[in-house]
C-alpha cells in the first residue's frame, strides 16, 4: 500500500471535527490532523479572496483515497473543497504500517 496525506481545508472548527471523526469512524483516514488558524487568499468567482479556515491532514493509503474524496465531498460546506494527496516519502515502519492497518480493513464497506 501507498501512504498518502491528504490536505482537506475547512470553514470552522465544527465542520473539522465532524469531519475528521467521519473520516476515522469510517476507517478512510488512520488519524486527522486539525491546524486552526490558516490563513488562505484564493481566487474564486474572478474575485480575490481572503479567509480564516482550518487545516485538515489526514493520513491514509492511496487506495482509500477515491471513497474520502467521496465521503468529503458528501459532508463539507463547500461546492469545490480542497481534496490534495501527498505521497508520504518515507516513515518509521511502525507508523506507516498503523496506517495501512487502520485503513485497509473498511475500505470499499463505507457507508455513504
Amino acid at each position: 500500500m501507498e501512504e498518502i496525506v491528504v490536505l482537506v481545508t475547512v470553514s470552522s472548527e465544527a465542520e473539522a471535527t465532524s469531519l475528521s471523526r467521519i473520516l476515522v469512524e469510517n476507517g478512510l483516514a488512520a488519524c486527522v490532523n486539525i491546524i486552526p488558524g490558516v490563513r488562505s487568499i484564493f481566487k474564486w468567482d474572478g474575485k480575490i479572496s481572503e479567509e480564516q479556515e482550518i487545516l485538515l491532514l489526514a493520513k491514509t493509503g492511496r487506495q482509500a483515497f477515491d471513497q474520502l474524496v467521496t465521503m468529503v465531498k458528501a459532508n463539507h460546506s463547500y461546492t469545490v473543497p480542497e481534496i490534495i494527496a501527498l505521497p508520504i516519502q518515507l516513515g518509521s515502519k511502525e507508523y506507516l504500517a498503523w496506517i495501512q492497518d487502520a485503513t485497509k480493513s473498511r475500505v470499499g464497506m463505507v457507508e455513504g
